[in-house]
């Protein structure tokens, strides 16, 4: 969930003045969460409270109307229709947001279907849904494996194998292609994070491939990012810069959610 935070905030700056570098500032001047986060909170929320998920992604997408970037189109009118039939998206909006499912289920179908359930009150064609169970599972499959088998590329193998089993996506990708390529759907989002976790050796090197890489930033950066903490974890001032950048609310939410399902409180400094 964290690292979803992360690589949002990471990524602010650069979702529409992209950038390749990859040694760009983290917590630059202007960084700061987007509707990404803010739909990350609403999830964990949801979970904690039992409130249906689409309940929750509008009372936090109300309390923030204008976050940075601002939200798509379609998920905007969504938030302030009184309707809340879903919409049919297979935007990347699903995988960015459905980290805290990964963390708080035990078992990979408990996992699928809440993942399924946090998608389907907006995206609900099954790209979008599909999107969302990928992400999720590769969350849950790294924190099962990566606490039992200390070979990295081992557990990379695993996760990968089974995320493209399941999907049928193909991250064999000429980089290139995507370079500088501004796609928000799951299907052209997904797979990039998955290729990029697997090349990467730590939760930052993870998210830096992701930002830099030009395209979604903070999307991208998001959805890496979720992945790559669970198996390097977040460094504990990188998780303390970035939760200092969300509002007092936000933080509440971040830290019980972690205190409940992870036993630990990431973004505290007294913790240090």
């Amino acid at each position: 969930m964290l690292g979803a935070i992360l690589g949002d905030i990471a990524g602010s700056r650069f979702e529409f003045n992209p950038t390749n570098n990859y040694d760009f500032q983290i917590f630059g001047k202007g960084a700061a969460f987007t509707d990404d986060s803010i739909c990350t909170v609403a999830i964990a929320e949801s979970i904690m409270t039992g409130t249906p998920y689409g309940k929750s992604l509008k009372k936090w997408c109300r309390r923030y109307p204008h976050p940075m970037g601002d939200y798509g189109a379609r998920f905007e009118a969504w938030v302030n229709s009184d309707d809340e039939s879903p919409y049919g998206s297979f935007g990347n909006g699903s995988a960015m947001r459905v980290s805290p499912v990964a963390w708080a289920f035990d078992s990979e179908a408990e996992v699928l279907s809440e993942a399924e359930r946090s998608a389907a009150c907006t995206h609900s064609h099954p790209e979008g849904i599909k999107g969302a169970q990928t992400v999720a599972l590769a969350i849950f499959l790294t924190r099962r494996y990566s606490s039992a088998i200390s070979d990295e590329n081992m557990v990379k193998d695993i996760v990968i194998s089974r995320c493209l089993k399941f999907s049928g996506y193909n991250i064999e990708l000429d980089m290139d292609s995507v370079r500088n390529k501004f796609d928000a759907t799951c299907m052209g989002t997904v797979p990039v994070a998955l290729r990029i976790f697997r090349d990467s050796y730590s939760a930052e090197d993870a998210i830096r491939r992701a930002v830099s890489l030009g395209a979604d930033a903070d999307t991208l950066g998001a959805i890496t990012g979720s992945i790559a903490e669970a198996m390097w974890g977040i460094p504990k001032q990188m998780a303390i810069e970035a939760g200092s950048l969300l509002t007092p609310e936000m933080r509440n939410v971040v830290t019980a959610f972690y205190k409940r399902y992870l036993h630990t409180d990431p973004i505290n400094p007294a913790a240090l």
